[in-house]
C-alpha cells in the first residue's frame, strides 16, 4: 500500500480528512434545510397551527336581532324591536390566552425543530456515508491496480511455464473480486448521491467539492448535556409543555369570571320608541366546575413528565458519550499501529522480488486489509456516533 493510500486511510488522529475544496458540511446541511419538501410542507402546518391556536382568542361575531310583529288583535300600531349586542369574555381571560397562545407557538416551533433535526440527521449520516464509501474506493483503485499486476505477472510467468494454470486462475479471481468491489461502490455512491439529492428536494447538490473537517474530540459529558438543555428542540419541547401547562391554570381560573355583553337595543309602537344600552352577564356556575383542578392536575403530570423524560434523555447521552469515547480509544490504536506499518506494500514488493508465492503473499495480505478495513468502518461509526451526540448543533 503506498504512502498515497496510508495518508488516505489514516489522515489525522483529530480530524477527518478532507475531499474537496469548496462546499462544506455546514453549507450543504443549510441547502438541504432551504430545499427539503417534507421541512416545507411540515412549516405550513405549523404556521396554520399557529393562526388556528390565535384566532381561538377572538371577540365572537356580534348579533343582530329584530322582531316586526304586524299580526294579532291590537289597538296600536304594529311593534318593532330591534337589538344589536357584543358578548365577550372577561377581558383577564383574554389577556390569559394570548400568553397561552404564545407558549403554544414554542410548542409548536420545537416540534418544528425536531422534524428539522431529524432530517438534517439525516442528511449529514448520508454525507458521512458518501465520503467513506469515496475513501473506501481510493482505497480499492489501489488494490485493484495491484492485483491487475500480479495477474499480469502471473500470466508472464505462467507462459514461461514457471506456475501453474491453478495460480495463474487464483490471481484473476482475485483481480476480477477487486473490480467487482470498485465496481459495487461506484453503485452505492451514485445511490448515495440520490438520496442526498431527494433530501435536497430533488435539485443537484454539488457533492464533488466537499470539505469534510469535523473533530473526533467532543466536549465532556456535562458540557454538552448543558448545551442540549439549552438548545436541543426536544428538551426545549418539554419546557413549552410544562409553561404551557402552568398558564393553562390561570386561564381557567379567569375563567370563573363571568362573560358579559354589551349592545343596543330600539323598540317602537304606535309612534312611541324607546332606545338604550343593552348589557348582561352570564353566572358561572356550571360550565367551570372542576376545570381548575384538572388543568392543575395536567400542570403537575407536565412537570412530572419533563423530569422524566429529562432523566432519560441524559442516560442516553451518557451510554453513547461511553460507548463513542470506548470506540475512539480504539480507533487510536488501530490508526497508531497500521500508520506505522505499510505492511501491505512491504508484501507487494517482497511478492514482485519472488519472495512469496501468490498463496502466501495473497493470505498475508488480506489480513492487513481486513485491518485497514476494520479501521475504516471505525471511522464510519466514530462519526455517525458523534452526529448523534452532536444533534443539538445542527
Amino acid at each position: 500500500m503506498n504512502t498515497y493510500i496510508v495518508s488516505a486511510i489514516c489522515g489525522c488522529l483529530f480530524y477527518v480528512v478532507g475531499f474537496s475544496q469548496d462546499k462544506n458540511i455546514g453549507e450543504l446541511l443549510n441547502e438541504i434545510e432551504q430545499n427539503n419538501i417534507e421541512l416545507k410542507a411540515y412549516q405550513s402546518l405549523i404556521d396554520g397551527q399557529k393562526l388556528q391556536n390565535k384566532s381561538g382568542n377572538n371577540l365572537p361575531d356580534p348579533q343582530l336581532s329584530g322582531y316586526y310583529l304586524p299580526f294579532g288583535d291590537h289597538q296600536t300600531d304594529d311593534y318593532t324591536e330591534f337589538e344589536i349586542s357584543q358578548s365577550f369574555e372577561f377581558p383577564s381571560v383574554y389577556a390569559a390566552r394570548n400568553k397561552w397562545n404564545n407558549l403554544r407557538a414554542e410548542q409548536l416551533q420545537a416540534a418544528y425543530g425536531e422534524k428539522r433535526q431529524e432530517i438534517l440527521l439525516k442528511a449529514k449520516k448520508g454525507l458521512i456515508e458518501l465520503f467513506i464509501l469515496q475513501k473506501r474506493k481510493t482505497i480499492e483503485d489501489e488494490r485493484k491496480k495491484q492485483s491487475q499486476e500480479v495477474y499480469e505477472q502471473m500470466q508472464e510467468l505462467f507462459n514461461r511455464e514457471q506456475v501453474g494454470i491453478l495460480d495463474l486462475n487464483k490471481s484473476k479471481v482475485a483481480w476480477i473480486q477487486e473490480q467487482f468491489v470498485v465496481e459495487q461502490l461506484e453503485a452505492e455512491i451514485q445511490n448515495q448521491r440520490t438520496a442526498l439529492q431527494a433530501l435536497n428536494g430533488n435539485q443537484p447538490l454539488g457533492l464533488d467539492n466537499l470539505q469534510f473537517n469535523i473533530p473526533f474530540q467532543i466536549q465532556t459529558v456535562a458540557d454538552l448535556w448543558n448545551e442540549k438543555l439549552a438548545k436541543d428542540p426536544k428538551l426545549l419541547e418539554l419546557k413549552a409543555y410544562e409553561a404551557a401547562a402552568q398558564q393553562n391554570v390561570q386561564l381557567e381560573k379567569n375563567k370563573l369570571l363571568p362573560d358579559l355583553s354589551l349592545g343596543y337595543n330600539y323598540q317602537g309602537v304606535n309612534g312611541n320608541n324607546y332606545s338604550g344600552v343593552y348589557g348582561g352577564l352570564t353566572i358561572p356556575l356550571w360550565n367551570s366546575k372542576n376545570r381548575v383542578k384538572a388543568a392543575q392536575a395536567n400542570y403537575e403530570y407536565q412537570q412530572s413528565n419533563t423530569q422524566v423524560e429529562q432523566q432519560m434523555l441524559y442516560a442516553k447521552l451518557q451510554q453513547e458519550y461511553n460507548q463513542y469515547q470506548l470506540l475512539l480509544n480504539k480507533y487510536t490504536e488501530y490508526q497508531d499501529t497500521i500508520e506505522t506499518l505499510n505492511s501491505e506494500d512491504l508484501l507487494f514488493k517482497a511478492y514482485s522480488l519472488g519472495e512469496y508465492s501468490f498463496l502466501e503473499y495473497y493470505m498475508e495480505v488480506q489480513f492487513y486489509r481486513d485491518a485497514t478495513d476494520r479501521m475504516l468502518q471505525m471511522e464510519k461509526q466514530l462519526q455517525l456516533l458523534q452526529a448523534q451526540l452532536l444533534i443539538h448543533q445542527l
